[in-house]
């Protein structure tokens, strides 16, 4: 059933002769042309096809098409898992895998196949096959500047579905068309496909062209990029590569789950034992460039807006950095308008006073909401 509120999408689909099952192409593009505001696809047994729209799961409904068995199920994720021998090993030995999966002329998927209650269940990210324009994301202008950056490190952050891998794409592709350089991307799985512009780009996919990012960043000190995309730091070695990287005179962009700088700084000196992060701290200080957070948050009238929070290094946020004062950190990024850097609940006030967010939706998502009251009761009830 579907959830109050929310009716199912009918998609002009017909199963076929009897009620064999749909084919998986067939029925991934009929879903994606139901609405163009789609952002994941969804596949579990006993519930009929769904999709995500808005933060919120709507049914597909068509002639003939009933909810999905575990052999529907089965049958999807291996037509998406293809020949992936790799991918395949690790649903068998760790209960998932992630692959990616295009239908030309439409789409790509990020796809992450899982067992569940001893059958399998798909996840679809939905992948747009054009890269959106800087413009076109609302990023501040000021991050035009990390494509002129030497060396350094850009960390995008954000929950899971927050827009990080857009922005990534996004930050890669403004280098791609001003720089003359070297561009290596080591993803899982890649996401955006990207063509050689001004610069040469490479991309590598986890398992099928290198088993893991510590692995292929290894490699890519060798291989004489400038530029280095690493999709997730998911680990100690991976962030210890990373700062090697950009302490050797590389440009690394990369993403992390969480929810703003001083946050971000915590998790990866956390990562390493208590006698390395002074070390670490001092070694962050000097090459963490730009932290870009974002959420999204429900627009008054429909869909989502993203809110950005933006740290850029400065002498007093290196400062804060190397002393281990993360509430410093926080008011350095607070008030430092003037150096191009934002806060989200600034942020998240423009939009309530702009009247894109209602005044509810604007302190549920606010880091201070004491704060933001006071500051939204000067001119909205």
């Amino acid at each position: 059933m579907a959830a109050p509120g929310i009716a199912p999408i009918q998609v002009p689909l017909e199963a076929g002769s009897g009620s064999g099952p749909v084919a998986t192409q067939t029925l991934l593009a009929a879903m994606l042309r139901a609405t163009d505001q789609i952002s994941d696809l969804i596949f579990s047994p006993g519930r009929p096809p769904q999709v995500e729209v808005y933060g919120q799961l709507v049914p597909v409904q068509a002639p003939g098409l009933r909810p999905l068995t575990a052999d529907d199920t089965r049958r999807i994720a291996s037509d998406l898992i293809g020949n992936n021998k790799q991918a395949l090993t690790m649903l068998r030995e760790q209960g998932s895998c992630d692959v990616s999966y295009g239908l030309p002329g439409l789409a790509r998927f990020r796809v992450n196949v899982f067992i569940q209650r001893g059958s399998c269940a798909v996840v679809m990210r939905v992948i747009p096959t054009t890269i959106p324009a800087f413009s076109s994301l609302g990023l501040p202008p000021q991050l035009g500047d990390t494509a002129t950056l030497r060396d350094g490190i850009v960390l995008v952050t954000g929950p899971r579905g927050s827009g990080k891998s857009f922005t990534l794409a996004t930050l890669i592709d403004r280098i791609n068309e001003q720089q003359t350089c070297h561009i290596i991307t080591i993803e899982d799985p890649i996401e955006f496909l990207h063509n050689h512009k001004s610069s040469t780009i490479h991309q590598r996919e986890l398992h099928s062209d290198t088993p893991n990012f510590s692995l292929a960043l290894r490699a890519a000190l060798r291989q004489a990029p400038k530029v280095i995309l690493v999709g997730e730091m998911r680990d100690r070695d991976t962030m210890e590569m990373v700062l090697e990287a950009a302490e050797t005179g590389h440009l690394v962009l990369s993403s992390l789950n969480t929810v703003d700088a001083a946050k971000t700084v915590e998790r990866i000196v956390g990562a390493f034992s208590v006698p390395e992060q002074s070390s670490i701290r001092g070694r962050l200080a000097k090459t963490l460039r730009y932290v870009i957070s974002q959420r999204l948050i429900p627009r008054r009238e429909g869909g989502r807006v993203a809110a950005l929070e933006v740290y850029k290094a400065t002498p007093r946020t290196t400062q804060c950095i190397e002393g281990n004062d993360y509430s410093g950190l926080l008011q350095a990024v607070k008030s430092g308008t003037a150096d191009g850097m934002q806060h989200f609940d600034g942020e998240i006030e423009k939009l309530a006073r702009a009247g894109i967010v209602d005044k509810e939706t604007a302190l549920a998502y606010a880091n201070d909401p004491a704060e933001l009251q006071k500051a939204l009761e000067t001119s909205l009830q």
